[in-house]
């Protein structure tokens, strides 16, 4: 067989894959497994991968299968599932109720998805006040509860009177979630810039532009995410990811055709080159659920899922 350039650091790259997410035992050259693949695919590629990386996998409330949130939490409980994402609204009520719940449990708040009213790009300084306000109530309850953050859209496409698409607005956003950001930062979380692709939003719909803002916000307190679904907008996943770099916070995941569970949608449902991306920068936050289901048997289509996830963190 020829062992063209592109074949070889396919296998090359396989290799320092399998090797990361095996095995920890030292290796023949008395180095850690780990330490020595990441040495091979930096040698291969330029771009090694990290030892930090770690997959942990988290559901939307409404994900998961189960009637009650005791049942929610016990499924993912029996399936390995350590991470629960709640919605915002009236969050501030239930911070108690979730305290409650998963005391004793190997499962902890991950990101907090919306919940605010108003939109921050408004034109109308009463709606631009609306969703400071709101946000900052979501904000307390989800440092409550040690949320990795809160996530927030600028503006949908629906949404209007809104701000023009201008270097005016983007340095007013830039003020207005410095301001955010140093309220969440108080509380022990962030705000988390989410894109979405062009059919949702017009503004902010690439990771690396939503990175671009966190680093010229420069607060620990405003970081930004990435969806598999919305991005359609990128020309690679692994490009994306690496592009946001320490500023990516949390990440969404649904199948790629229809938006829904991973693996309904056969091989299209194939986040190998994202995963890729992710253990480049030593992603260890949350991989959540965000999606419908085809199927009528919901444990079985998670369970799937969960499985396909597992399997293409280990290719990748």
């Amino acid at each position: 067989m020829t062992l063209n350039r592109r074949n070889f650091l396919k296998a090359g790259l396989s290799g320092a894959a399998m090797a990361v997410g095996g095995s920890t035992i030292a290796s023949c050259s008395g180095k850690p497994a780990v330490e020595e693949a990441t040495e091979a695919a930096a040698k291969v590629t330029g771009i090694p991968y990290s030892p930090d990386a770690q997959l942990n996998i988290s559901l939307q409330e409404g994900v998961a299968p189960g009637e009650t949130l005791a049942e929610k939490l016990d499924f993912m409980e029996q399936n390995g599932v350590v991470g629960l994402e709640p919605g915002g609204r009236g969050l501030g009520n239930r911070v108690k109720e979730f305290k409650e719940a998963l005391s004793g449990r190997n499962i902890k708040i991950s990101a907090i998805c919306a919940g605010f009213q108003g939109f921050i790009l408004s034109t109308d300084p009463a709606i631009r006040k609306l969703c400071m306000d709101t946000m900052k109530e979501i904000l307390v309850a989800a440092g409550e509860l040690q949320s990795t953050g809160v996530i927030i859209v600028p503006a949908f496409n629906n949404q209007v009177p809104v701000m023009p698409h201008t270097q005016e607005t983007r340095d007013f956003l830039c003020e207005q979630y410095n301001i955010m950001g140093n309220f969440a930062h108080e509380h022990g979380t962030t705000v988390i810039f989410e894109p979405l692709n062009r059919k949702e939003a017009f503004y902010l719909r690439q990771v690396g532009d939503a990175a671009a803002i966190c680093r010229d916000i420069n607060n620990p307190g405003v970081r930004c995410m990435g969806d598999f679904w919305h991005m359609s907008e990128e020309n690679s996943f692994m490009g994306a990811f690496i592009s946001a770099g320490k500023y990516l916070q949390h990440v969404h995941i649904a199948s790629l055709k229809r938006r829904s569970m991973p693996g309904e949608d056969g091989e299209a449902d194939n986040y190998v080159d994202g995963f890729k991306g992710l253990k480049v920068i030593g992603y260890n936050k949350y991989i959540s659920f965000e999606c419908g289901c085809q199927s009528e048997d919901r444990k079985a289509a998670v369970v799937n899922a969960l499985n396909l996830i597992r399997k293409q963190w280990e290719e990748a």
